[in-house]
């Protein structure tokens, strides 16, 4: 996870914390969509 937040700060120009929240609202989404899809999303991302 933190090798994205790196990425994500590196080629979007996010701050840290932006970077954790565009990673938190992306998975939410996915599991919003796709909720049978919730235990691969929280090992990719980790669960809350």
């Amino acid at each position: 996870m933190q090798e994205l937040i790196e990425k994500l700060k590196s080629e979007a120009g996010l701050t840290d914390e932006q970077a954790k929240q565009a990673i938190k609202t992306i998975k939410n989404f996915v599991v919003e969509k796709f909720p049978m899809l919730e235990g691969a999303v929280n090992n990719v991302f980790g669960g809350e």
